[in-house]
């Protein structure tokens, strides 16, 4: 049996069954270590080589924890949730409250998308805004799963499809591996290429809005209903406002979340914004909220190179292969899959397009695919398992805004709609969109 798919289905198995995450990574790695053929020690060393690679970005989400409830210390996330809280308790004005919901599902999607192009902070931006908002959310009978793969969406699609930002960084990556296995391409080529498969993340979103348009109630966790009026000087507004700009500027060109997060933490504690004796509640608080995500990124790292170091990835492929006997759609159809259950296992697509670069090459060049056309296998089957990965940043990353109030669940409320509504129809776009250009 091949030890990447035991490892993946054991790690997805156990997580279905709400086993937590960072066990079935290191429960997964172990038995799919065994079963390529290394032994316990071997195993153990290689998830341990791999832990190092998750702890700078543990660090840097435990920093924007804390940054996020330091702005949320300052009352302004409270004074915009009284004024909306306003507009949505008025008793018959239903326009206005289908009004809001537009607003804040085309706000959240838009901070998604910018996210990852225009301002690149990846999901910084979740933890500041998605928990204030949880309230007006309840008023409005939302359901959040809707909300989870409006944010997915934004935090995959960008990438795959636009070359700025993150996108170029992985667009980048696409061109450079290909290079390196044999194909020369322009990056002036993977937009049009990946430009149908995007397309079927659009189809997605539909799917999940038509899905999930029922109202779904939660409740008022922490929440007083007669308190609407925040009052908030000018002074704190502006300081606020400034540390958020602060945070984005300095981590653009540092190239680092951690930079970012204390410089905006600073501003705010300088500029009196905040008590400097609030500042080791804060901090802690903060790192808490986010602790989940980074003990799951660095399980996740290990679980990654426990299924590099047993060298089945090839194997998979290769033995896959050659039972098609050049049946082309069946072989483009399965190194898809391939790709899906690499990512879903390591939970990052840009760490997946070298493992399978390597391979997909060489073969999709034998099976005569056109250059376009392998562009948009190797970028489709790189993106695919983001969505609906347990360590992907693109699950972790609502879950960690959704379940501020510990009312939504990261497998069955994150994890199971983004897979439905955006892998599947990656799938199926990704495989139309090589064949006809094949």
């Amino acid at each position: 049996m091949n030890a990447v798919l035991i490892a993946v289905v054991v790690m997805l198995v156990l997580s279905l069954l709400k086993v937590n995450v960072v066990l079935s990574l290191v429960i997964g790695a172990l038995i799919g270590g065994l079963t390529g053929g290394m032994t316990i020690t071997d195993t153990i060393t290689a998830f341990n080589e791999g832990l190092g690679g998750g702890a700078q970005v543990a660090l840097s989400y435990g920093l924007l924890g804390a940054f996020a409830v330091a702005i949320s210390k300052t009352g302004i996330p409270d004074l915009l949730i009284s004024v909306i809280l306003k507009v949505v308790r008025k008793n018959g004005d239903s326009e206005k409250k289908s009004l809001v919901k537009v607003l804040i599902f085309f706000f959240l999607l838009l901070m998604a998308i910018f996210s990852q192009n225009l301002i690149p902070i990846h999901i910084a931006f979740i933890p500041l805004l998605v928990p204030p908002i949880l309230k007006i959310l309840n008023l409005l009978e939302v359901d959040r799963r809707l909300i989870a793969c409006i944010l997915t969406f934004g935090l995959i699609t960008p990438y795959i499809f636009l070359p700025y930002g993150f996108g170029f960084i992985y667009q980048e990556i696409v061109a450079t591996q290909m290079a390196l296995s044999g194909l020369e391409i322009e990056m002036s080529d993977i937009p049009k290429a990946m430009a149908f498969p995007a397309l079927g993340m659009v189809v997605g979103l539909a799917m999940a809005f038509f899905f999930y348009r029922k109202p779904r109630q939660y409740k008022q966790v922490g929440v007083k209903e007669e308190t609407i009026e925040v009052s908030v000087s000018k002074k704190t507004i502006i300081f606020t406002i400034l540390s958020l700009i602060v945070a984005v500027v300095i981590q653009i060109p540092t190239d680092s979340m951690i930079i970012g997060a204390i410089s905006g933490i600073a501003v705010l504690y300088v500029t009196g914004a905040l008590k400097w004796n609030d500042a080791d509640v804060i901090l802690s608080e903060g790192m808490r909220m986010m602790a989940f995500i980074g003990f799951v990124i660095i399980s996740a790292n290990g679980f990654s190179s426990v299924i590099n170091a047993t060298g089945h990835v090839e194997s998979l492929v290769e033995n896959t292969l050659s039972i098609l006997d050049g049946n082309v759609s069946l072989a483009v159809l399965l190194m898809l899959i391939i790709g899906l259950v690499v990512t879903m296992g390591i939970g990052s697509s840009f760490a997946t397009i070298p493992i399978i670069a390597a391979i997909f090459v060489p073969l999709s060049l034998e099976l005569e695919l056109s250059a376009l056309a392998i562009i948009a296998l190797i970028g489709t089957a790189g993106a695919l398992g983001d969505a609906g990965s347990p360590a992907s940043d693109s699950t972790l990353g609502p879950t960690s805004g959704l379940n501020a109030d510990g009312q939504h669940n990261h497998i069955w409320d994150t994890c199971v709609p983004t897979f439905l509504f955006y892998n599947i129809p990656l799938i199926i776009f990704g495989w139309l969109s090589v064949m006809f250009i094949l």
